[in-house]
């Protein structure tokens, strides 16, 4: 089971523009993976909404993941097992669209986020509460 492509809405588009302006990251895929992997440590489920990715950003999975691809197939498989989903190539590709771009939009629309440093002190802040919520 897998991925092939990662494809982006237009909204997550105009998101992804800002974010790269902000943090100074330049590619789309490592932006992707920060608001990917966010987006799993959010407790709950995401909103089940219908996406249209209809944007020009597309990348293949293995562009998406790069040399860690498989780890994150595993989250996101993993993730789905704790959400109560089954493991089928259909909800894990709807759980991703649904994680990538709550994600994104969670990313882009966080007052706290002015630049990389700040990014990271987010991921750190993010850390902190949940590990003292455990």
């Amino acid at each position: 089971m897998t991925i092939e492509t990662v494809r982006i809405s237009e909204k997550a588009k105009i998101y992804l523009l800002a974010l790269k302006r902000k943090t100074g990251i330049q590619n789309w895929n490592v932006i992707c993976r920060w608001a990917f992997c966010l987006s799993l440590k959010e407790p709950s489920i995401p909103p089940n909404e219908k996406l249209q990715t209809d944007s020009s950003i597309e990348m293949t999975w293995k562009v998406f993941g790069g040399v860690n691809a498989d780890v994150y197939l595993a989250l996101l498989k993993q993730r789905c097992k704790l959400d109560g989903f089954k493991v089928t190539n259909k909800i894990l590709n709807e759980q991703f669209k649904l994680h990538l771009h709550r994600g994104i939009a969670d990313l882009a629309t966080s007052m706290k986020l002015k630049n990389i440093s700040t990014l990271l002190a987010l991921i750190e802040n993010t850390s902190a509460q949940h590990s003292t919520t455990d």
